[in-house]
């Protein structure tokens, strides 16, 4: 099958849903096998994770004989395989050039894949909250270490055989528990803004259960609530 530019002239170039498909194509079946699975046993793996891919679905498309790839296949032969979905689209180091959409150039396939998982920003293009839960994740891990250090610090201070070593460990108490609390607070408003934006921020572990400030009761007075 052929690309049709816009000029309405074929060009001797397979089109890019066919191109897309190739890769996802092969890269399940180089899996496949790098697994030592057939497609029997690739179809089990499916159909064990919910969606069902008959053998002969599988055998089809890696031959180039199925006509469309729907989106959750796509998402469940990924995991079968214990690889991620972008990884079958654009698979690194085993196709060298490919196209992002239709009517571009070939471009290496380390560049579409970054580009699609949005490592790479693309001009104009919006992550959404993407940016946000990153931030909120990196918080969380910086709000636990601290607290951890913390916790640390005061077993120190509780075991120190000297004035000096108890008041270092002090210091050290003293420090991490201020970078706790102001990571706490940012966590804070990062979570205000999320929900700004008619979204749901991610879920807290229980150390950080004081984050959010408890929703005000309903069922009291203006003047209780003072």
């Amino acid at each position: 099958m052929t690309q049709r530019r816009f000029d309405d002239e074929e060009d001797d170039v397979p089109e890019w849903a066919d191109r897309i498909k190739a890769n996802v194509a092969g890269e399940v079946r180089r899996r496949r096998k790098e697994m030592g699975w057939s497609a029997q046993d690739l179809a089990d793996r499916c159909e064990q994770l919910g969606h069902p891919i008959p053998r002969n679905v599988i055998a089809n498309m890696e031959s180039g004989r199925r006509a469309n790839l729907p989106l959750v296949d796509v998402m469940v032969l990924a995991a079968a395989l214990e690889t991620y979905p972008p990884c079958l689209i654009f698979p690194v180091g085993y196709v060298d050039r490919t196209q992002e959409l239709p009517f571009q150039d070939l471009i290496p396939t380390w560049e579409a894949l970054r580009r699609f998982t949005g490592e790479e920003e693309v001009s104009l293009h919006d992550a959404g909250l993407v940016p946000d839960f990153e931030r909120h994740a990196s918080l969380v891990r910086t709000a636990l270490a601290a607290l951890e250090e913390e916790e640390q610090a005061r077993f120190a201070a509780k075991t120190a055989t000297s004035r000096a070593q108890r008041e270092e460990a002090e210091r050290k108490r003293n420090e991490y528990a201020d970078q706790a609390i102001s990571v706490k607070y940012s966590l804070r408003y990062l979570r205000r803004d999320i929900r700004d934006e008619g979204a749901t921020p991610p879920d807290l572990p229980p150390a950080l259960g004081d984050v959010d400030l408890p929703a005000p009761e309903t069922n009291t007075t203006p003047e209780e609530r003072l």
